[in-house]
């Protein structure tokens, strides 16, 4: 067989076909056509041995060994049967099949491939009387069997485990590149060309460290299957060792003398200690500890020296699994792009991502970009020529001085974003500082297009998305959504890590209160004459409701002496209202012992830890129907919705606000006063309550400046006797 043509198959991640094409023709194959996802090819065995070791772009190196007639699985079965098995299996191997495709009534790849396994035994058993074991695991050999349009393309595995194993990583990150594709997006860089210039690969979020070792590789002039323990061709009875070992031992002499006459720097960094750890030893296990350097430091702390020779610098950022999760990074690509700029002038840079929305964060304009295909997912490989260096006016990077920071997006886009976010706070800053008001909502999706609100808490940014309205594209609303988290940081002049965001969908049941985060972190704020803890990241929402800011000041005005009840009191913040203004008792009631919790530390706070404060959990509801106590003033601001495990049945404001307000006005003293809230916006109260009591809606007097630009935020009332 070593003397005879043989037609082979090599597969690889789709947008690298035309690059395998070209590197199997270095090899010497002749008749290289490439087609979706792969390359067709012919040559001798001794081709078909060099292309499994030398390969770095290819998935599999198939040897075709026929194509046979797959109309119905019965054909398909005896099309199978037509090739000589015994050629290829030996007596007490293994094998198993790889089905891919369809036929008419094979829609299963399963399905496929236990009916050819069937076919492969049966020849066998039928004409010598020993039957081969199956072996999904490691097989001693691999068909491959390809369906299409009634054909069926059968092949043997020359590879046996994907050649992007290589042998090294046995390590990876959450999210690992895989080794080929890392190869493609290496080739597409040009660093083969650089390499031989003595330039260096630096990857500044090296993780596992693919990049830096995919890149030696090259640059010593090693096969990439040198580390791998075995092939699909082993055991394979067609397998001539002789020829296997001339390919083999003529790799390894090419290695010994790439690795001596080698000459370029090859760098990694990491912020994550375990990541670096496992880099060092995936490199290990590639023999290249004396070639790269892989070192423990945050992007933020990234310097490169003038002794380091410029080459290429190149990344594969994380990207997020959904859309809110990009716009978490959107902070990472901006700060990656400032870094690139800043300390690599005269570099080349290569950044593959599955975000062009993110990409653009980078603030570079890439000379070229590539689509390559992660598994099923699209992505993005862009080139850059990086300009003179960057800096600021000081001589200081942006990054080191957020107050310095130009809020103009990269794209420009985000500029009207910012000059409106530059007015509110001109004008809506005077007057929280007149009112010596700590948070307020300072933008609320004030132009449709930058659909988000945008709250201070102190020197503190909370972001929240809102859906876009149906007039603006999906796609153009997310790009502008990244805009605006762009520029935020450098019109408040606070830093980014002080930015957080967070995006407000619809919320059904306990959704709205279940952790987002673990982190635990309290900032204390000021409203009026009282000190509270809001926490920006592990909810939802943040522990204080801005837009009822007046509601409780004009509670503390109204408490002085009174007995006070706040129902479903949340994290209890009118209380403090009521009982830092001198209320006589307060009683606050909530059903999640969570934000009692929360509640206790606000009084604590401000020094309000007497018996005359007290906090119940129940259910609001039922403990007003026990409770027998008077009260001169009642807060009861319910949820929409809520269908927690500890309530009875399902709580809707719009049926349960009549029997809530009749039974809390049974609680009310005579000349008491019940202020009645929620935001359920399609919210109608009962007729039959204007009839019982004196009912006024007070919406308008509780809404403040800064959410005047926002009708419907809630709705109020006051209920008398």
């Amino acid at each position: 067989m070593s003397t005879t043509m043989l037609t082979l198959f090599a597969s690889c991640p789709k947008g690298v076909e035309s690059l395998l094409a070209e590197e199997l023709k270095a090899f010497g194959a002749r008749e290289v056509s490439e087609t979706v996802a792969g390359v067709s090819f012919a040559g001798h065995l001794e081709l078909a041995y060099r292309a499994c070791l030398w390969s770095r772009l290819a998935s599999r190196i198939l040897l075709r060994i026929g194509e046979v007639d797959a109309a119905d699985k019965q054909t398909l079965y005896l099309g199978v049967q037509s090739f000589d098995w015994d050629e290829h299996l030996d007596q007490g191997a293994s094998f198993r099949v790889d089905f891919n495709g369809s036929t008419a009534d094979i829609t299963h790849t399963r399905f496929g491939s236990q009916w050819v396994k069937d076919a492969i035994v049966d020849q066998l058993r039928h004409r010598y009387g020993w039957r081969p074991s199956v072996d999904h695991r490691q097989p001693d050999l691999r068909v491959n069997v390809h369906a299409r349009n009634n054909r069926a393309f059968v092949a043997i595995d020359l590879s046996g485990q994907s050649l992007h194993e290589r042998g090294y990583r046995l390590e990876a990150g959450d999210a690992p590149l895989k080794e080929n594709l890392a190869a493609a997006i290496l080739y597409r860089a040009h660093w083969p060309e650089l390499a031989q210039q003595g330039s260096t690969l630096l990857d500044p979020l090296c993780g596992s460290g693919t990049f830096l070792i995919e890149g030696a590789m090259m640059a010593a002039d090693i096969a990439p299957g040198l580390l791998r323990a075995r092939f699909g061709f082993d055991k394979w009875m067609g397998h001539i060792p002789k020829i296997w070992l001339v390919v083999l031992e003529e790799a390894r002499a090419r290695r010994t003398a790439g690795l001596a006459a080698m000459n370029t720097t090859i760098i990694g960094y990491e912020g994550l200690a375990k990541m670096v750890g496992r880099a060092r030893a995936n490199i290990q296990r590639a023999g290249l500890s004396q070639l790269i350097t892989v070192r423990q430091q945050e992007l933020a702390s990234l310097k490169v020296g003038p002794d380091i020779q410029p080459g290429l610098v190149i990344a594969n950022p994380p990207w997020g699994e959904r859309m809110g999760d990009e716009a978490s990074l959107v902070y990472l690509y901006k700060h990656l792009g400032e870094k690139i700029k800043q300390q690599m002038p005269g570099w080349q840079a290569a950044i593959f991502t599955a975000s062009q929305a993110l990409a653009r964060s980078l603030g570079m304009g890439p000379k070229k970009s590539y689509t390559l295909f992660n598994g099923a997912l699209s992505c993005k490989l862009f080139l850059y020529d990086v300009r003179e260096r960057q800096a600021s006016a000081s001589g200081q990077s942006r990054q080191d001085s957020a107050a310095n920071t130009s809020f103009k997006a990269s794209t420009g886009g985000g500029e009207m974003f910012a000059n409106r976010l530059k007015k509110n706070r001109k004008q809506l800053g005077k007057w929280a500082r007149k009112e010596n008001v700590d948070c307020y909502r300072l933008y609320d999706a004030d132009m449709p297009e930058y659909a988000v609100a945008v709250d201070l808490y102190r020197d503190w940014a909370h972001v929240q998305e809102y859906a876009p309205p149906k007039s603006i594209d999906e796609t153009k609303a997310h790009q502008r959504l990244l805009e605006a988290l762009e520029v935020i940081p450098g019109v408040l002049g606070i830093p980014e890590n002080q930015v957080v965001f967070k995006r407000r969908e619809r919320q059904s049941g306990k959704r709205q209160y279940q952790r987002l985060e673990q982190s635990g972190a309290m900032l204390e704020v000021k409203e009026g004459e009282c000190r509270l803890l809001v926490n920006l990241r592990d909810y939802l929402d943040t522990g204080l409701f801005l837009d009822h800011r007046k509601m409780r000041l004009r509670i503390a005005r109204e408490a002085t002496g009174k007995d006070f009840l706040n129902l479903f009191c949340y994290t209890a913040t009118a209380t403090v209202h009521a009982a830092v203004a001198g209320a006589a008792s307060t009683t606050s009631v909530d059903l999640s012992n969570t934000w009692l919790g929360w509640a206790r530390k606000n009084l604590a706070l401000n020094g309000l830890m007497d018996r005359k404060h007290r906090l119940e959990q129940a259910d609001c509801l039922q403990w007003l129907k026990q409770d027998t106590r008077q009260y001169d003033l009642i807060f009861m601001d319910p949820p929409t919705f809520s269908n927690s495990k500890r309530m009875r049945g399902v709580f809707d404001v719009q049926k349960a606000h009549v029997a809530l307000i009749d039974r809390a006005m049974t609680r009310l003293k005579p000349a008491g006063v019940l202020y009645f809230s929620n935001n359920f916006r399609r919210f109608q109260l009962a007729k039959e309550l204007e009839q019982k009591f004196s009912v006024e809606e007070i919406t308008a007097v509780t809404i403040d400046r800064d959410f005047q630009r926002r009708p419907g935020i809630h709705r109020c009332w006051c209920i008398q006797h």
